[in-house]
């Protein structure tokens, strides 16, 4: 009787430290298991043994466990798979014209100045549109008073408040409209460029256009050729 209990008590105690390393990392591994399993086969009570219904259960409970980490192995593949998919069509934009949400304008040197296309939710009685510079400076500020909701076309002349000519390069704007309670009413800004390159860096997918500015595929609304 001394070595039955004796043996019970080290299945306790090996139980014990195997379900505390499983609590401590919150989750039991198939190895885990498989350690369990082994030492409730091993250290029995030959005169008690396993219940033949437990017994089942447990390696049920194992087959399920396996099932579940092969079906999370396939999905990751997959996953992987159709990033890639995704990453070679968006090669394929490289040279064509785009139209991406943010707020951008690139100005040249022929003096023709810049459209900047943003779309209002719903009518504005007052909205503004600020330019900046690339080092985020305010060269422009427009008054463009109450625009009725849908698209906006801001034509701006390449000046600045003072009527000095900008240089060429590329510059931000910003947009805010209200209502006449003074709430704000929401704004989505476009802007165009040639796709140039494409980059994968970080995981995320970005489009580098031609006006030196680069965004997120995920912003891409229109493609042309």
């Amino acid at each position: 009787m001394s070595t039955i209990s004796s043996t019970q008590g080290s299945t306790a105690s090996g139980q014990s430290s195997l379900f505390s390393a499983a609590s401590g990392n919150q989750a039991m591994g198939k190895d885990s298991f498989l350690k369990l399993l082994v030492a409730q086969i091993s250290h029995q009570d030959p005169l008690k043994p396993m219940d033949d219904t437990a017994y089942v259960a447990q390696l049920a409970q194992f087959s399920s466990l396996e099932q579940q980490t092969n079906s999370n192995k396939m999905l990751e593949l997959l996953a992987t798979q159709q990033q890639g998919l995704a990453n070679t069509a968006t090669l394929g934009l490289v040279g064509k014209d785009v139209t991406v949400r943010g707020g951008s304008v690139t100005l040249g040197g022929d003096g023709v100045g810049a459209v900047a296309p943003f779309k209002l939710a719903e009518r504005a009685e007052n909205v503004q549109v600020v330019v900046r510079d690339a080092q985020g400076n305010v060269v422009r500020r427009a008054e463009l008073g109450a625009q009725q909701g849908g698209r906006v076309d801001y034509r701006w002349d390449g000046r600045s408040d003072s009527g000095v000519s900008m240089p060429a390069g590329r510059y931000s704007v910003s947009v805010e409209a209200t209502k006449g309670d003074g709430q704000k009413v929401a704004v989505e800004q476009e802007c165009t460029g040639r796709v140039q390159a494409v980059s994968f860096e970080g995981g995320i997918t970005k489009l580098l256009l031609d006006s030196g500015l680069s965004v997120a595929a995920s912003d891409l609304v229109k493609v042309q050729s």
